[in-house]
């Protein structure tokens, strides 16, 4: 194999040239950040729901393990500790709105 040296390989720009190369570049870049933005918005979204997904499963087990410990005798429903859950479970509903 051959190898190059990378100063063979870099053609030589005159200075109107680069200048014109830049501005290639710039004006690429500038017609790119619109479509940049959609997608940062979209991922975004994409986040939220993920989290909201989170912790309503999170929330959901969460329940489920409060029921099986309320079958097996633990927490009475009328309980400061039940109402307590069930106060705190009503808040969690409401911010995932």
């Amino acid at each position: 194999m051959s190898k190059t040296k990378l100063e063979d390989q870099d053609p030589k720009f005159s200075k109107e040239e680069l200048n014109a190369r830049r501005e290639e570049i710039t004006a690429f870049y500038n017609d790119n950040i619109e479509h940049l933005k959609i997608q940062a918005k979209y991922e975004k979204l994409l986040a939220n729901i993920e989290k909201a997904r989170a912790e309503r499963m999170q929330a959901q087990m969460f329940m489920a393990q409060q029921y099986a410990d309320q079958k097996e005798g633990g927490v009475a429903s009328d309980s400061e500790e039940a109402q307590a859950f069930k106060a705190a479970m009503e808040a969690a509903a409401k911010n995932i709105d």
